[in-house]
């Protein structure tokens, strides 16, 4: 278990790879395993339903040869990796020809047909496997010295920075709009918007330690309270408000 936090457990070995020495961590969040665990059975449960509708429609097909029947069958079973035959068998049939009515008379020649009859059940050997990789996730880093307990962290706060280009790549810039050619320009627009995406940082940080602070909230697009908004809400909400400047006229 992680000692900061023990939804996670690990394993961490060393490597070599492309040269260079890393410390790899395979990780295992128990919060995530319980929820896919929970997805995949509802997911077996559906792959079931299906497969045996569909199997009832195989049973009810009609094979000249039982090598035919069989290789139908293999076929099938490929279409569901979570099935299996809890028991498959063959059942021969005597059909007369196709168009003739009327009573069968003795003499009458019948075909012989086979039909694939059994049943189905889930692939237990399959779920196993799948719930086996179920929450685990693997963390590298060529800094050997650190800890599994930060590569955690540091991997956590990619998401930051991600939101952070989402924001800078957004609409809000109009960075679509603005044409240039020259290297330089463009060096220095982009180091402009990193300087915008830093104030807004500093001022949706300052808001939400305020908001803290005072223990007061403001309402999110749901309409709830939260103490967390972001600084695009905020700005989103001053949109249409407009200053008002009055001047009161003396008497002479």
């Amino acid at each position: 278990m992680l000692k900061s936090d023990e939804r996670y457990s690990f394993y961490q070995t060393f490597v070599e790879y492309g040269g260079v020495k890393q410390k790899w961590v395979l990780l295992l969040s128990h919060k995530m395993k319980e929820k896919r665990e929970g997805t995949l059975g509802k997911k077996i449960e559906k792959e079931l339903e299906k497969a045996e509708k569909a199997f009832k429609k195989l049973k009810g097909e009609d094979f000249f040869c039982e090598e035919d029947a069989l290789k139908a069958a293999e076929k099938w079973i490929q279409e569901f990796p979570s099935i299996v035959f809890e028991k498959v068998d063959l059942k021969a049939i005597k059909k007369r020809e196709e168009g003739k009515r009327g009573r069968i008379s003795k003499d009458e020649k019948l075909n012989t047909y086979y039909r694939i009859d059994g049943s189905i059940k889930v692939n237990n050997a399959f779920v196993l496997k799948e719930m086996e990789k179920m929450g685990l996730f693997i963390l590298a880093s060529n800094d050997i010295s650190i800890s599994p307990e930060e590569m955690l962290k540091y991997y956590k706060g990619q998401d930051n920075v991600e939101k952070g280009f989402r924001f800078l790549k957004s609409d809000t810039f109009s960075v679509s709009k603005v044409y240039l050619k020259n290297k330089a320009r463009i060096e220095a627009v982009t180091m402009i918007m990193v300087l915008c995406l830093m104030i807004y940082s500093i001022a949706e940080w300052k808001l939400r330690t305020k908001l803290e602070e005072q223990n007061e909230t403001v309402p999110d697009q749901k309409g709830k309270s939260t103490k967390r908004p972001t600084m695009r809400w905020v700005f989103f909400n001053f949109q249409g408000i407009t200053e008002l400047i009055t001047q009161k006229e003396e008497k002479i």
